[in-house]
This record gives C-alpha cells, sequence and structure tokens, in this order.
C-alpha cells in the first residue's frame, strides 16, 4: 500500500535549482537508498519529505494524515537540540536502544548533560530516540556514521523487522546492500529509480551506460558520415558558383549556355546541402542520443613516500587506565612500513585513545611505545568542527608562493571542491566538503603513515572508490580506523584487533578476517551453497537482460525473477 506519493518536486537555494523533478512513491514496507554525489540535493528531499523544509514547486500528498514520521538528521548536533525537550522518551526506552548501539556511558538519564557527549555518542542517543518514537516511515541520514560494527549490525537486523518504510541515504555501501531494496538515484536535480540493493544499482548503471555509448558512437559516425557528405557538396557547390561566373568563349556560351548551366548546377547542390542537414537535424532531434554523463571522477594523489627501515611502530607491555577503568593492559604489537592495517574494536575498546598515544596527545599508563623518528604522520580525525571557520579553503592552506597554490587548485578540483567553494568561509561549506579540506591538507605534504580515523565520513561515493584506489597504491603505511565494511576490506591487508583489554595483530586484512568468522558457523556451508547456486541463477538473468530494452518482450518477467533472487539471496544472507 503506498502511504506518500511525491510529484514533480522543485527547491532552489540562492538562484540554485537543487531539485527540478524529484518523484517517489512511498510504500508502507518501502526500503529506499537514497543515492547522489555530494551536493545533488538528497538532504533537501528528505527535509522536504520530512516536512521541516517546503518545496518551491510541486506536492506531496501523504495518504494518512497523521503518518508518523522519525527522521535522524545528518549532523548530530541539530538532533541532539531536539533531545533536550524530550521527556516521555528518557528513561528505559533510549537506555535499552542505546545499549544494544553498544552505548556503554553511564548517563543520568532523569537530567543528562548533552554537552559532555561525544559525536558518536550523541548519534546513538539520537538514533535511539527516532527509533523509540515507532515511526510509521524513518528516514536515516547517514546513520552508520559513528557506530561500530556491533551497532551497524544491531541496524541492520532491526530494520530487517521494522514494519514501516524507510529512506536511508547513506553512502555505505555494505549498509545498503544489506538494507535496501530499491534504490532512488538524484542526479541534475531530477529522481530515477533503480530495483534491487546498490551493487545492483552500479550494475545496472555501468549496463546502461555502456549501451548509451554504444549507440552515441553510432550516431556520431553517420553524422559525421553525412557532415562528410555536406562537405563535399558544398565544394562541389562553390566551385559550381565559380564556373557559373566565367565568361567562357563565344562558341562555349552558345553551344550550352555556360553560365545558366553552372548556376543551375549550384542551386541544385545548395539544395541538396540544405535537404540534408534539414534531414540531419530532424533525426537528431527526434531520435537524439547524448553522449552518457561518466561517473565523477575524483583524483587523490599522495606525494611519495621517502623510504624508510622496516619497523615503524612496536609496542610492549602497553597499559592505559582512566581511573579505576582499564582500557587495555599489557598489549604487544608492531607495523612495519609499507602495511595497510586496521584498527578493529567496539566503541569506547580504546582505539581512539591508542590513536593518540601515537600521536603524543596521550601518554600510556606503563609499558611503552615506539614510534620511529623518521617517519612524518599524517592524521585525519573524524572531527570536522576544529577548522577555522571564518577562513577559506585557500587561506587555511597557508600557502603563498604561486606554484603551490597552484597545486593546490588542481588538488581540490580533483578532489571534488570547486573554485567558488575556496572563495568562501569554511563555516559555509558541508561537512563532506570541510572533510575534503582536510583530505588535502594530507595531499599537499610528504607523509610516510596516515592514521586515518573514519576517512569516508561525509565523502560521497564516488569520492569513497576513488580514495580506495589512491590508498592502494600509496607507498607509506596506513592505520585505519573505519567502520565501512567494503572499504577496510579493500584497504587492509593486516589487522590489529582490540577485545578484552588487549590489542592483538593478524597476519590478513578485514576480507578474510570476515570469512573466518562466517565459516566459524556450522550452517554457513549450507548456506553458502544455496548463495551459490542463487547467484549462478542472478548471473544468467543479469546476462539475458544486458542484451534487451526495457520495452521488449519478457523483460518484464525477468526483472520481477531478478528481484526476488535478490531477496532470496538477502534473506540468506
Amino acid at each position: 500500500m503506498t502511504i506518500m506519493k511525491i510529484r514533480g518536486i522543485q527547491k532552489n537555494f540562492n538562484e540554485k535549482q537543487i531539485l527540478q523533478n524529484a518523484e517517489i512513491d512511498i510504500k508502507q514496507e518501502s526500503r529506499i537508498g537514497l543515492v547522489g554525489n555530494n551536493g545533488a540535493g538528497k538532504t533537501t528531499l528528505a527535509n522536504i519529505i520530512s516536512g521541516s523544509l517546503l518545496p518551491d514547486k510541486g506536492f506531496i500528498d501523504t495518504f494518512n494524515k497523521t503518518l508518523n514520521i522519525g527522521y535522524l538528521k545528518q549532523s548530530t548536533e541539530y538532533s541532539i537540540h531536539e533531545l533536550e525537550d524530550i521527556d516521555s522518551l528518557t528513561g528505559n526506552d533510549l537506555f535499552q536502544i542505546s545499549s544494544q548501539l553498544g552505548l556503554n556511558k553511564d548517563i543520568d538519564w532523569a537530567n543528562p548533560d548533552w554537552s559532555k557527549l561525544s559525536g558518536g555518542e550523541k548519534l546513538k542517543i539520537s538514533l535511539s530516540s527516532v527509533w523509540a518514537s515507532r515511526p510509521e516511515l524513518l528516514i536515516l541520514d547517514e546513520p552508520t556514521n559513528h557506530l561500530d560494527l556491533q551497532g551497524v549490525e544491531w541496524l541492520i537486523d532491526e530494520l530487517k523487522t521494522f514494519k514501516g518504510a524507510v529512506i536511508i541515504i547513506s553512502h555505505d555501501r555494505y549498509f545498503l546492500d544489506r538494507t535496501v531494496t530499491e534504490i532512488i538515484e538524484i542526479e541534475d536535480g531530477s529522481t530515477k529509480l533503480f530495483k534491487g540493493n546498490y551493487t545492483s544499482y552500479r550494475k545496472e548503471k555501468e549496463r546502461l551506460y555502456e549501451i548509451q555509448l554504444h549507440h552515441y558512437e553510432i550516431q556520431q559516425k553517420h553524422q559525421q558520415q553525412i557532415e562528410q557528405q555536406m562537405a563535399n557538396l558544398k565544394n562541389w557547390s562553390e566551385k559550381a558558383h565559380r564556373d557559373s561566373t566565367k565568361q567562357g568563349s563565344a562558341s562555349e556560351r552558345r553551344q550550352i549556355g555556360f553560365k545558366e548551366y553552372h548556376r543551375m548546377k549550384a542551386k541544385k547542390m545548395d539544395n541538396q546541402i540544405k535537404s540534408k542537414m534539414k534531414r540531419l537535424n530532424q533525426e537528431l532531434e527526434k531520435n537524439e542520443v547524448k553522449a552518457p554523463k561518466e561517473q565523477a571522477k575524483v583524483r587523490f594523489e599522495f606525494q611519495n613516500s621517502r623510504k624508510k627501515g622496516k619497523r615503524i611502530i612496536e609496542a610492549n607491555e602497553l597499559s592505559k587506565s582512566f581511573g579505576s577503568r582499564c582500557l587495555f593492559d599489557k598489549s604487544h604489537f608492531y607495523m612495519n612500513h609499507g602495511e595497510r592495517m586496521a584498527l578493529l574494536g567496539k566503541n569506547g575498546s580504546g582505539k581512539t585513545t591508542l590513536v593518540k598515544i601515537l600521536l603524543g596527545d596521550e601518554t600510556a599508563s606503563s609499558g611503552e611505545v615506539w614510534v620511529s623518528e623518521t617517519i612524518k604522520i599524517g592524521y585525519l580525525s573524524q572531527d570536522v568542527s576544529n577548522l577555522p571557520l571564518h577562513q577559506t579553503a585557500l587561506e587555511y592552506t597557508g600557502l603563498t608562493d604561486r606554484e603551490s597554490i597552484g597545486r593546490a587548485r588542481t588538488i581540490f578540483a580533483n578532489i571534488g571542491l570547486p573554485e567558488e567553494k575556496l572563495t568562501v568561509p569554511i563555516n559555509n561549506l558541508s561537512l563532506g566538503e570541510r572533510t575534503r579540506i582536510k583530505l588535502v591538507m594530507m595531499l599537499l605534504d610528504k607523509l610516510d603513515l596516515l592514521i586515518l580515523d573514519e576517512p569516508t565520513n561525509h565523502l560521497d561515493l564516488a569520492s569513497r572508490e576513488s580514495l580506495e584506489k589512491t590508498l592502494l597504491n600509496f607507498q607509506g603505511s596506513l592505520l585505519v580506523v573505519s567502520h565501512d565494511v567494503y572499504f577496510q576490506e579493500k584497504i587492509s591487508d593486516k589487522l590489529l584487533l582490540i577485545d578484552d583489554g588487549k590489542f592483538s595483530r593478524k597476519e590478513f586484512g578485514m576480507k578474510e578476517y570476515n570469512t573466518r568468522k562466517s565459516s566459524a558457523d556450522p550452517g554457513n556451508t549450507e548456506r553458502a551453497e544455496r548463495l551459490m547456486v542463487l547467484q549462478n541463477d542472478i548471473n544468467a538473468i543479469i546476462g539475458r537482460l544486458s542484451f534487451m530494452t526495457r520495452d521488449e518482450p519478457g523483460y518484464e518477467q525477468l526483472d520481477k525473477d531478478l528481484s526476488e533472487l535478490l531477496r532470496k539471496k538477502r534473506e540468506l544472507e
């Protein structure tokens, strides 16, 4: 049953059109992933759907006028202010849900002090309050930012049993694949529907791109042939015009009417050119195939790292306590040059504290940690609030010479920050744009070790995939804290786990770690076999669909069969 119809939504900000034709049908149990590049209008559309922002044009029909909408906003600062007015939800509901999300901090729910909470703790309480309000339509804007794996898995499981509709704005591909059954893409202000999860959407986008590119190339060759024919006719016409002005001999004028002959010949050529041009324009107007729009390519490039000695970090008997609470005790681990290491552990287990110890911002309670003095470390924190908000991005770089500023402008452009974003105060930029500024500051330097704390937060999908490729080519060392499972699987070749107050080094990456965890479940063998059969059937249907257009007989049925197979696959997973 459809609970909301959204038609023809338009929205402008400062004469810039963000949305020009947004249309969505939301059904009672919809699982919609809302995707698009940063600035495409995802959050704007979410605000319009929630009723906190009015569109300039278009309308929203809500079939249940008392529809309860729960909205988790991207900025936890906004959501936490709303918590200050909560009365009925402070208590068992919030405590129970926030605990399941991995919030272990002792909070006086009767008289909470929200100002003392971290960004991750605020998000968990904000999400808990939205969930506890028992909404019929749930809008989640970047819900996995700051959540550890325990919190992400809890949210995935809860969404499976949630009876209402869900709209998710997320750049977490793993989370989207596990939770949504359709993708709404916002591009150039308009929406487009794709069935299936994020991976299915990416495959379909690539298929449609290749098809459109093929038709466009055929059209271009045809157009070039016509234009060549017209060029030949034009040359002949110009020659005929020249010949028609020649006097010729008296006998030539008497025998064939030299001037009149060439004048008629030139006129005939002109008519042929006009006719061909008219036919070409009519054909292009009726059947024009536009050049397919390429996926935004964001290029990250690091300076070459200098070669260093093999071992760059080593910890012996490392312990850290805060009062009576022990985070980790008598831990041993090391890191070598060139390793890409994922730092894994639950929220509050000590990951951030370890990073601070490595950076020299925190001291160990006992034991020692050695960091090579010859390496240069770059640190990207997930906090973007510590930037000088009154400065512009270019001012923040501190560069003064023309060559360095030119290189910085190039990197800013490659990372998706155009010139007009560089000359306004940072306060006017989005969270994603601020994250990119911090990345550029690292890209401008020669670094040996990158410590990245949630580097993909606020980055759109194109930027995440580009960053993965760049980090794989980075010659230095990486220590990465991230809840983006796909990102960690791509990047890591070693693990540093913290569990029960101990660090342990693993000689494999995140992908093998997840595989080993999965194989430990006896029921996974049978499930893996069933998944293999399903995947073969899915591949077969995708292969058949790739040679068909949507209006061909049988396409619709194959599309339905594919959706059903994808549903079964998600259930097994």
